[in-house]
């Protein structure tokens, strides 16, 4: 994926428009001793609201929500119009009767898809949206009212039920739209569907793109990471320097970032295939930035980087439908699942309660979606004093830390039960990598250094189970051999994922880990 920055004559000199669409923010590319540091730090790009990957991803999803909402509604509409007038019981009506009611209805929600009015693309009006609504819903009613000429003509009375059924179709799709215009324009403003990215690179592409992006506003640059720490400046157009290249794998600030652009040189093809391949253990997507040819190029590409339309309900399953089916499914089964389970985890928190003392549920901080740190809930299986909370070292047979209850809960999964709040949440899928403690070890070493795509898991949510865990890889990981099998499952169902996938995997979970004697938990 390519994108453009412009080259300017001065590299090094911070340009004045770029100084006064922000002028309380600094800009030197090397701020003085007496300068506040922290102020330094942050940047001219400050969002509102620091919202995570994932979050703004659900966000960008809620184009599907909306659509749901609109076909819930005109399918509603639709069956209590034909219902009033229809004589008898709607399913014995004449085809005839019905019909212009669904043409009408079947109009209105194709166009409102093939049309493109679920994306609410960046500077796209509320009146104009608004009035595309409104004219989409005349053309539903035209073909309702023709359809029925047509097929009852001389029909005098129902040309009254039509009429309120394109009246209250339209009422209702305005008013909906113009909530989901709202709910947009608020996430806008607070940044949640402005895109994060940074730099690896301090260089003038570097000092051209944040220029622009400061003059547009629709782009978050939150720093820049370069190897050549000694000659880079302590700030490009008041955008920090936070560290070299390998420093992006493990910043806090990755589970904010939507992007990692290459703002180096081109040309230097070495570097570029070199740093392509560190970045490539990130979750995150990698962009290179490459000299634009003129303005309008200019202009193209940050289109490009800061287009953060909502997610595309049309043509084929594509990532961010998927998504949305995916988390469709975690909240009806979770929920489903949740209801008969309580009685369940209620015994059992009564079990870890009188079995010894201490509280009945574990929290413990994991890795979640493009690394965002996120609280895991478990019924507590080993002594108050002994909990481990960053995994330091691995559950072992007969583990003198786990409890009598912890030993069975364990054996069964039954502690993981309340990982299902983690799934309603959103911070969790029932299926999925499952998540590791943060600065896990395997031995004396950190297992996330023992495998060089190991942050590729986390590309999506973790899950209460997986095809790792269905395939023998559960519990402690006690060797590198064991990180490797386990980080290549995990990407295998990355790349794989679908529902049907999802929807086996949850049904051979229980006997697979049932009969999963050997496995130590």
């Amino acid at each position: 994926m390519t994108d453009a920055a412009s080259r300017l004559s001065s590299p090094d000199a911070p340009s004045p428009r770029a100084r006064a669409a922000r002028p309380s923010a600094t800009r030197a590319t090397a701020p003085t001793p007496v300068e506040d540091a922290g102020t330094a730090r942050r940047g001219p790009f400050r969002p509102e609201v620091w919202l995570n990957a994932r979050q703004r991803h659900a966000s960008r999803l809620a184009a599907h929500y909306f659509r749901a909402f609109d076909v819930l509604a005109v399918v509603g509409i639709t069956l209590l119009c034909a219902w009033a007038a229809s004589p008898g019981v709607l399913v014995h009506a004449e085809v005839s009767r019905i019909a212009p009611f669904a043409l009408g209805a079947g109009t209105i929600l194709a166009l409102l898809r093939s049309l493109g009015r679920y994306r609410f693309s960046r500077g796209q009006k509320t009146a104009a949206h608004l009035l595309s609504v409104a004219a989409v819903c005349a053309v539903g009613a035209a073909v309702a009212f023709a359809s029925g000429a047509l097929l009852r003509p001389g029909a005098g009375a129902q040309w009254t039920a039509w009429a309120v059924w394109a009246g209250l179709t339209f009422a209702v799709l305005i008013a909906l739209h113009m909530v989901w215009s709202g709910l947009v324009s608020r996430w806008r403003a607070t940044g949640a569907l402005t895109p994060n990215i940074v730099l690896v690179g301090a260089t003038r592409h570097a000092e051209d793109l944040i220029r622009e992006a400061l003059k547009r506003r629709d782009l978050n640059v939150l720093g820049i990471f370069d190897d050549r720490l000694a000659r880079s400046p302590r700030a490009i157009e008041g955008v920090p320097v936070l560290g070299a290249a390998d420093d992006l794998l493990t910043h806090k600030m990755t589970p904010y970032v939507d992007r990692v652009v290459l703002a180096i040189d081109p040309k230097a093809e070495a570097r570029v295939r070199e740093l392509t391949a560190r970045l490539g253990a990130l979750p995150n997507e990698v962009t290179l930035l490459v000299e634009p040819n003129g303005a309008q190029e200019m202009t193209s590409a940050l289109d490009r980087l800061a287009a953060a339309p909502l997610a595309d309900i049309q043509g084929s399953v594509d990532a961010d439908r998927r998504a949305f089916n995916k988390r469709l499914q975690d909240l009806i089964v979770g929920l489903i699942a949740f209801i008969p389970l309580a009685p369940v985890m209620a015994l059992i928190a009564v079990a870890v309660r009188l079995d010894s003392p201490g509280p009945i549920l574990f929290r413990q901080r994991r890795h979640g979606f493009n690394q965002e740190e996120i609280v895991v809930w478990k019924f507590r299986s080993m002594r108050q004093e002994t909990a481990d909370a960053t995994a330091s070292r691995q559950v072992t047979h007969d583990d003198d830390r786990v409890t009598k209850v912890g030993k069975f809960i364990r054996k069964t999964s039954l502690d993981e039960l309340p990982q299902l709040v983690n799934v309603i949440t959103g911070e969790m899928s029932l299926v999925g990598p499952r998540p590791h403690a943060i600065g896990m070890k395997t031995g004396h070493v950190e297992s996330a250094r023992l495998v060089a795509e190991y942050a590729h898991r986390h590309r999506i949510k973790p899950g209460m189970t997986g095809w790792a865990a269905v395939n023998g890889s559960r519990g402690p990981l006690h060797t590198a051999q064991d990180v490797r099998r386990r980080v290549q499952l995990d990407i295998d169902y990355v790349e794989r994922q679908s529902l049907w996938m999802d929807l086996w995997i949850m049904a051979v979970t229980i006997p697979v880990l049932l009969g999963d004697r050997s496995a130590i938990r």
